[in-house]
């Protein structure tokens, strides 16, 4: 007969008793409440938890550089000034970013704003929905809008503000170091209401912002037609020296990786060629690691590369980042103030 039938439990190497909590959630209760209830649960709410805490040592320790990666329409989508308010207060050394991102930024220093919007109309198709927007000159990221007038703002800020500040090739990082100093002046002469932005406060704390695929943007392309009836141009290979020193140099190192794409493997491979690895990483993701890409890549599948050390601390969390992301910081914001307080 089988151990099973004698009722003798087998020896359980694998199992360790742990029962699963269930969650509790009360008015009144704080983020960092919430995400404690997290930790009692199973499936992806433990990531989110274990994200909070390794964000937390990130931001509370002096000896560790932060590097944030920002890919996605995070500022379209509203997430523009939870990361700028990370930057201004001392909580990202360095950041890497789309030049889409910091294109919309700068719509929004200058005066513009996206608007909410619909995917789609309950009386037309989605395609003709589409279209009529086209002819009303609205484009659309997913339910948000955004008035072409903008783009035309935006192509007179850079001609005006920023491209005069040039003579010759620039690095990235120092072109997008005066496009923050530009959105700055230019929000607070024309009084725009709200916040100047994640380049105007990077440049305001001398945290450098690197955007190694910014041709793939409005920025780029405005960047690309100025240079072809003037003396500028783009030098993305320098960056690579600000980068790889700023990591070369730092005690521990510390990933926050919102999105995919070239953001991430920029933050990630910013280490390679560094004694260390990362020692702390923390992702915010949508896409599923099955298919192979970067973008969906596990960080353990980062460790084999040598990106993060194999005794590193690190998180995965699965869902929409305009989901994640105000949860997961605010929770590490309160905790490391808590910190800096006491009880």
């Amino acid at each position: 007969m089988s151990d099973e039938e004698h009722g003798t439990v087998p020896d359980r190497e694998e199992f360790a008793e742990d029962p699963i909590g269930h969650a509790t959630v009360e008015a009144g209760m704080s983020v960092d409440e919430l995400v404690g209830e997290y930790a009692r649960a199973g499936f992806g709410a433990p990531a989110v938890s274990e994200a909070v805490d390794i964000l937390t040592t990130m931001f509370a320790r002096d000896d560790v550089t932060v590097f944030m990666g920002l890919a996605g329409a995070m500022v379209p989508g509203g997430m523009r000034r939870i990361v700028s308010d990370l930057i201004r207060d001392g909580y990202v050394d360095a950041l890497v970013t789309t030049g889409a991102n910091l294109t919309h930024d700068t719509i929004e220093a200058i005066g513009g704003h996206h608007h909410h919007g619909r995917e789609g109309a309950p009386d037309r198709s989605l395609r003709e929905h589409d279209e009529q927007l086209r002819e009303e000159w609205v484009d659309r990221i997913y339910n948000v809008y955004l008035p072409q007038e903008h783009f035309t703002a935006f192509e007179h800020h850079l001609r005006e503000e920023v491209f005069p500040a040039f003579n010759g090739p620039a690095s990235i990082q120092a072109f997008v170091a005066a496009l923050g100093d530009a959105n700055t002046r230019v929000h607070a002469a024309g009084d725009v209401p709200g916040d100047p932005g994640i380049a105007a406060a990077a440049a305001e704390a001398d945290v450098p912002i690197y955007c190694p695929a910014i041709q793939d943007s409005i920025l780029g392309l405005q960047a690309w037609m100025y240079g072809q009836t003037n003396d500028f141009g783009l030098d993305a290979l320098e960056d690579m020296s600000h980068l790889n020193d700023l990591a070369y140099d730092a005690e521990e190192c510390g990933a926050f990786v919102v999105g995919g794409g070239v953001p991430k493997n920029f933050v990630l491979q910013s280490l390679l060629v560094t004694p260390t690895a990362y020692r702390y990483a923390v992702q915010l993701t949508m896409d599923p690691p099955q298919t192979g890409g970067l973008s969906g890549a596990t960080l353990e599948e980062a460790r084999s590369w040598g990106k993060i050390e194999p005794d590193g601390e690190n998180a995965s969390v699965y869902g929409d980042a305009t989901i994640t992301l105000p949860l997961v910081v605010a929770a590490a914001r309160h905790r490391v103030e808590e910190l800096a307080t006491g009880p």
